[in-house]
């Protein structure tokens, strides 16, 4: 096998999960840790319902890479923790808004800190120039096959 093709296997074997996994699973520890209930994945769309309330199911979806199926699953589970609430959108009946409810909102603090420090943790020795370097990189290699 030659070394283009070695690298070309090792190099979709780290973009495709590798990375993203323990990062997460990292994140998972670190919520657990800081005694939050929920999970990475759910951590996702609570992150973005921090950013802005209101988004529809799809929304959601597109913001987070998942289909619909698996949102509106982490949606059914969050809703039965009283974290979030589904609101019938009055100019599209067939769309629900997602909204947090006060006890989503009071996991924002903890769970903003649990992820900074496994972003932290994830980056540690890497210097400012490198990490802007991957991120161009990815952004590449995501807008080529976009």
């Amino acid at each position: 096998m030659n070394d283009s093709l070695i690298l070309s296997n090792e190099f979709y074997s780290f973009l495709t999960g590798k990375v993203s996994t323990a990062i997460s699973r990292r994140l998972q520890r670190n919520l657990k840790a800081g005694k939050l209930t929920i999970t990475a994945e759910q951590w996702t769309i609570l992150y973005h319902l921090w950013q802005e309330e209101g988004l529809t199911q799809q929304e959601l979806a597109n913001l987070t890479f998942r289909d619909k199926p698996s949102i509106t699953r982490l949606i059914n589970n969050l809703e039965k923790m009283a974290l979030v609430i589904r609101v019938n959108d009055k100019q599209d009946r067939r769309s629900n808004l997602i909204y947090l409810t006060k006890e989503g909102r009071k996991l924002r603090e903890e769970g903003m800190k649990q992820s900074a420090i496994t972003l932290s943790e994830a980056t540690a020795g890497l210097e400012l120039e490198d990490l802007r370097a991957a991120q161009m990189i990815l952004d590449r290699v995501f807008h080529n096959i976009k």
